[in-house]
């Protein structure tokens, strides 16, 4: 009797923590996408309908995609030359992580240098200071170099941000590549740079997509020195159509959740093509 008693509670306790694995997740999927139903709604409202409160509109509206493919309007006259900014501005921060990190990576973990964790220590420690923070002195550093109104100085200030993460995570990931590969290869002959591109880099891959990706999403998040940095229109990118739009008399809501939408497109489909490589290089490049 005692026994049937005592197995209650842990019924009742099963059930709690099944009926709250279901509600917990369908909550926190509701509040993530609710905001992107709202541009959806919005993008696909006709002119004049966007704040109707309608839950669905009745005729999909695909004018305000129109406006941006045909580039329709005085805000999107150089859309796609600044869309085409913004990839060149993801990619180079991309590439440019990738190999500063690999190569510092490298360096620090299999070249057996004493006291490396300091390095990759300092180089933590400028997470302590909010990019905001640095916002002036980095554009007075611009200007000095002639960088700045250049996408390289944009580039620049990603890429200083994202390498001290990417220098963690490759350095962590690296300890479980055995060093044994590499005396294998020096007594074959191999030279350090050999070793970095025939076995370190292979090896590397998962871990080097994730820091990719991860720079590819700062760099296209990134508006703060994008506004600082780029004052003319040839230079410009995509997300500095925001500040024309917020200053604008009258803005257009439709035009602006289309391009949202058209906006958050290349790093998705990024992301959903490497995830696989995203959850093993951060997985297992993370601290134990």
């Amino acid at each position: 009797m005692s026994l049937a008693l005592s197995a209650r509670p842990r019924r009742r306790q099963g059930i709690a923590v099944r009926i709250g694995s279901i509600v917990l997740p369908t909550l926190l999927l509701i509040w993530t996408l609710f905001p992107l139903y709202n541009i959806l709604l919005i993008a696909l409202s006709a002119d004049g309908d966007e704040f109707s409160g309608e839950i669905w509109p009745e005729d999909w509206n695909w004018r305000s995609f129109q406006v941006i493919w045909e580039q329709g309007n005085e805000y999107f006259a150089n859309f796609w030359h600044q869309f085409g900014n913004s990839l060149l501005l993801g990619l180079s921060c991309m590439v440019v992580t990738m190999l500063i990190g690999s190569l510092a990576a490298f360096v620090l973990g299999r070249m057996r240098l004493r006291h490396a964790w300091i390095v990759s220590d300092v180089a933590l420690a400028t997470y302590a200071l909010p990019s905001a923070f640095l916002a002036i002195p980095f554009v007075y550093l611009m200007r000095v170099y002639g960088l700045s109104d250049t996408l390289w100085g944009v580039a620049a200030s990603v890429v200083a941000f994202a390498t001290p993460y990417a220098i963690l995570i490759l350095h962590q990931y690296g300890k479980l590549i055995p060093v044994e590969l590499d005396d294998a290869a020096r007594i074959d002959g191999a030279n350090p740079l050999q070793v970095y591109l025939r076995i370190y880099v292979p090896m590397m891959a998962p871990a080097l997509v994730a820091v990719g990706v991860f720079a590819l999403l700062l760099a296209w998040n990134e508006y703060l020195y994008q506004f600082l940095l780029l004052t003319s229109s040839g230079d410009a990118t995509a997300a500095l159509i925001i500040n024309d739009f917020f200053i604008a008399d009258e803005a257009p809501w439709n035009e602006m959740m289309a391009l949202a939408m058209i906006y958050a497109l290349p790093p998705i489909v990024i992301f959903l093509a490497l995830r696989r490589f995203m959850v093993t290089g951060l997985t297992q490049g993370a601290l134990k």
